[in-house]
């Protein structure tokens, strides 16, 4: 990330020493040899080389320090340092709306969130401003609740669609709706209710944007989505978009190996939820606590959390009582989780017995029908588990039905979970197994 610069190391190497003179550090070598062994890891800067290139480069000294070598650099990047330290104010939302996004930024590498740089966010976000009236003049007509109405629609049409073609082309879709909506924040004028709608619709937006990137392979790019998507959600003042927010980011924080930050993220997204009288919203907290513990390995921590999640679904009403954006959680769903965090503690004859009681409503037509993804995911965990019992004649069948399921959906999960089971199984020389390697 030194390359940001715009230079070579030679250069970058005199720019730095004489800085660190100017600054009254000392005379320092200038040798582009230096700069080489940072970038490949052989070697990191010391103290008061950390100072003058923090101070070189526009970052806070304190802030370097917090992320540590070489994570901090992506504050040198301008997008990057406006998205962490923008004000939280409806312009400063805005700001940070327009710096995410685009096919071009799915190819970023980094983005890291430290557990401090994740706890102030999280302070900065509880103190945001929420957005007030905008006055109309003649640059800025005045938009009225039919338009915020056709954004939102637009938005539940986006979900759906994700769950049937999968992320890839989602991506693009959810990113063009953003804009879409900084487009209207920037020109033109609103009540206040209006306002905070909008900023509502670009965090849901951002968020469909994150969870795509995340379905997609890209967790840097999700992890600048979902900051963007907090920082709407906080104009917005809307307890169900901040709640649902928290809730995707901690998936991906447990995900990226962060649980103690994913649960960071649970316990403030839970005051919202409380705001919001879904038991879905809950149930759904609680199954992302649960598997942050199941990832940390505390199996009675996470035991207790689903729990909590089974018995918050039992007060669950119509869906038309519910928010539009859990419209995807039911019992089927929290099984699922449960058997997941069963294989995370290597407990697979556990795992089965929700993978059962899954199939169980289906056969019985309790629950609509899963969607590709989701059936094919559900699949091939449950074909891990016949595996971690020895079963494999019951994992191949099972791993042939997940690979059928998928089909051509578009996700990066999916695709990577059926190739981390077709290693497995290919350590099993069996004619079965064999057959079913070479036919997918």
């Amino acid at each position: 990330m030194l390359d940001q610069e715009r230079c070579d190391g030679g250069t970058f190497a005199r720019r730095l020493a004489a800085h660190h003179q100017q600054l009254g550090l000392g005379t320092m070598a200038g040798r582009p040899e230096k700069i080489s062994r940072w970038k490949k890891g052989r070697s990191r800067p010391d103290r008061r080389a950390t100072i003058a290139m923090a101070d070189m480069l526009g970052v806070p000294l304190d802030q370097a320090h917090s992320l540590g070598w070489p994570h901090w650099l992506q504050l040198a990047l301008r997008d990057d340092r406006a998205l962490i330290v923008s004000p939280w104010t409806p312009s400063g939302t805005v700001r940070a709306l327009e710096l995410v996004g685009g096919p071009a930024d799915m190819e970023r590498r980094e983005f890291v969130i430290t557990g401090g740089t994740l706890a102030a966010l999280l302070a900065s976000w509880s103190a945001a401003a929420p957005a007030t009236a905008v006055l109309a003049s003649d640059r800025r007509p005045l938009i009225n609740d039919d338009i915020v109405r056709l954004i939102e629609d637009r938005l539940a049409t986006l979900r759906h669609l994700d769950d049937r073609i999968g992320s890839g082309q989602t991506y693009a879709l959810a990113c063009a709706e953003r804009r879409l909506i900084v487009h209207t924040l920037r020109n033109t004028s609103y009540s206040t209710a209006t306002g905070r709608r909008l900023f509502a619709a670009a965090a849901e937006a951002s968020r469909v944007s994150g969870w795509c990137a995340v379905d997609s392979g890209h967790p840097a790019q999700a992890q600048r989505h979902y900051l963007a998507a907090l920082r709407s959600a906080g104009s917005a003042a809307d307890p169900v978009v901040t709640a649902n927010t928290l809730s995707f980011w901690a998936m991906l924080r447990y995900s990226t190996g962060d649980p103690a930050g994913a649960l960071q993220l649970v316990d403030a997204a839970h005051r919202h939820a409380a705001r919001t009288g879904s038991p879905r919203m809950t149930a759904v907290l609680h199954a992302r606590a649960s598997r942050a513990h199941a990832r940390a390995g505390n199996t009675f921590a996470s035991r207790r959390a689903e729990h909590a999640m089974f018995d918050t679904y039992e007060r669950v009403g119509p869906p038309d009582d519910e928010p539009a954006c859990v419209y995807w959680i039911n019992r089927d769903e929290l099984h699922g989780w449960a058997a997941t965090n069963a294989l995370d503690l290597r407990d697979p004859r556990r795992a089965l017995t929700h993978h059962t009681a899954i199939a169980i409503a289906r056969r019985t037509g309790a629950h609509d029908q899963p969607h590709p993804r989701t059936a094919a995911l559900r699949l091939a965990r449950e074909a891990d588990a016949h595996l971690a019992l020895g079963d494999i004649d019951a994992a191949v069948h099972t791993a042939d039905q997940a690979v059928q399921t998928l089909g051509g959906v578009a996700s990066s999960r999916g695709t990577s979970l059926l190739t981390g089971l077709k290693n497995k199984l290919a350590a099993h020389k069996t004619p079965l197994v064999k057959d079913f390697l070479e036919s997918n």
